[in-house]
Formats: structure tokens, sequence, C-alpha cells
């Protein structure tokens, strides 16, 4: 082919990644800090110049691992971002991509002199329009969480109804009464019940000294309360309705109850559904 060259002059092309992650309590974002200007020191996405040899999603991908050592199979494409200063070395049009991933260890590497998983409602300045590109990242995850099940890629093959609802109050930013949303996503039918050995019911006998000696962290968070134990139950077990009782006689605690069940995702179902135009998922 013969070669040629354009007259005219004609804007870079870049691309960001916005990265989603979630500990199991809160969502994050992934962010690396510059190492070179313009807006050195600061956090931002990552992401780079795309090559003459390589498409936009090629460019975000190879970015995302130079930067930030995390390869990602899918991304998704989120739109174009063209403001005219939006760069202040030369006319960058950037392609942003999203995505959501599980929180793993992350390093800073090639233009990036570190990278950190970013709590959402701390996320500090960012350099660039990527505040811009973020707020519309979120809006985006938004809405598709409703349609598809995205969310599930952040939580480990098994989970409970309440890892769920955590993972949705997270993204979505609202609270969820338990029991309407335990009943409504099983209403939905792309959740599976994952059958477990059966579990007994532990059962605490003692006085309070003694109780108080015993590893049950991880069920309650104890108080003193007038000589007697007063306890809360953790959100971690509570995952299902009514899967907890106890009672308290003169400092002895009885009858607790065990962990949630766990489930996992069935994209066979939720095919189907969605095939048929009926997968919506509205609390």
């Amino acid at each position: 082919m013969e070669s040629y060259s354009y007259k005219y002059p004609h804007p870079a092309v870049a691309t960001d990644c916005v990265v989603f992650g979630f500990n199991g309590r809160e969502l994050k974002v992934l962010l690396i800090e510059r190492g070179i200007e313009p807006y050195k020191g600061m956090w931002a996405f990552p992401g780079g110049f795309m090559r003459m040899d390589e498409s936009a999603e090629d460019c975000a991908r190879r970015e995302l691992k130079e930067e930030t050592g995390l390869d990602l199979k899918y991304i998704k494409q989120l739109g174009a971002f063209s403001g005219v200063n939006r760069d202040p070395r030369e006319r960058v049009v950037s392609i942003a991509f999203y995505s959501l991933a599980r929180q793993s260890e992350v390093r800073g590497g090639d233009d990036a002199v570190g990278a950190k998983w970013w709590s959402i409602n701390e996320v500090p300045q960012l350099a660039f329009d990527h505040d811009f590109i973020l707020r519309q990242a979120m809006n985006r995850l938004r809405q598709d969480i409703h349609f598809e099940p995205i969310g599930f890629g952040l939580l480990e093959e098994q989970f409970t109804i309440a890892d769920l609802q955590r993972l949705y109050e997270s993204v979505l930013g609202v609270s969820f009464d338990r029991r309407n949303f335990y009943r409504k996503i099983l209403q939905t039918g792309i959740l599976q019940e994952v059958d477990t050995p059966s579990r007994p019911e532990k059962r605490y006998y003692g006085k309070r000294s003694e109780m108080m000696s015993m590893d049950i962290d991880a069920l309650f968070a104890p108080t003193m309360k007038k000589g007697r134990i007063k306890a809360e139950p953790n959100d971690d077990v509570l995952s299902e309705p009514s899967m907890l009782q106890e009672s308290f006689d003169d400092g002895r605690l009885h009858n607790v109850g065990r962990k949630g069940k766990l489930y996992r995702f069935v994209k066979e179902k939720y095919d189907n559904l969605k095939e048929g135009g009926k997968f919506h998922m509205e609390f």
C-alpha cells in the first residue's frame, strides 16, 4: 500500500481503564500514582497512548498490566472523552473502559510509581478529567447492575445473601431491608443453593467469666451491661432472616445458630431470562 501523510492536524488517542473492586464491605476503585509530568504525584486511572498496531481495547489491557500488574480479559467500553483542554500536552482523545475485578494485590510499574485500591468514598482529586470519567463510570455501573450479573464477578464463586446485599448497597449507595432483599433476589431464580455438609448448632454454657474466655468474636461483639452480657449479632452471621436465635439466662448463652447458606450464580438461568427480556433486578 502506498504510504501517505494526512496534511491536517489530528489528535492523539489514549485509553484509560476504570477498574472496580470489592473487599466484602465497600466498593473500591483502582488508581495509579503518576510518576511523570503532567500531574506528577497525583492519582489517575491506569492508561496511556495507543500504539499504531493495537486496538483501543488491547491498549487499555496493556497499560493496565504495565502500570498495576493486573491482567484482565474482560473490559467494557465506557465512552470517548474529548474535551479540548483535557490534556495539557497536546490534543488527546481518551477511550475509557471499565471493568470489575476481585480485589487483588497490585503494584506500580512503567509510568506509575504506585498503584492502590481506593475506597470509592475516599478518592482524592484526580488528574486530567478523571474525576468526570469516574462519575460516568459509576453511573454506568449502577445502570448495568440492574440488568446484568456484573456484580457476581466481584464475589467468590460461593457467597451468602448478606455478601450480595453488601455489594449491591455499596454500588448503589443505599440500604436495603434484609428480608425484602433476600426474598427478591431469590425470586429472580439466578441463584442456586450450594449443598454443604450439615453444620450442627453450637451451644455455649457457663458463667460470664467462662464465656469471656471463649473465642466467639466471629459470632458476637459482646459488651458488658449491669453485670450481664449483651450480644449484638455480627452481620456476617445474620446473612438470612431468622438464621440466628439466642437466649440469655443469668449470664448463660444458649442456642447459637449456624452461619447463612451459600449460593452460586447460575449463568444459564440468567441467559434464558435475558433472552426473553425478563431480567431486571429492582429493589
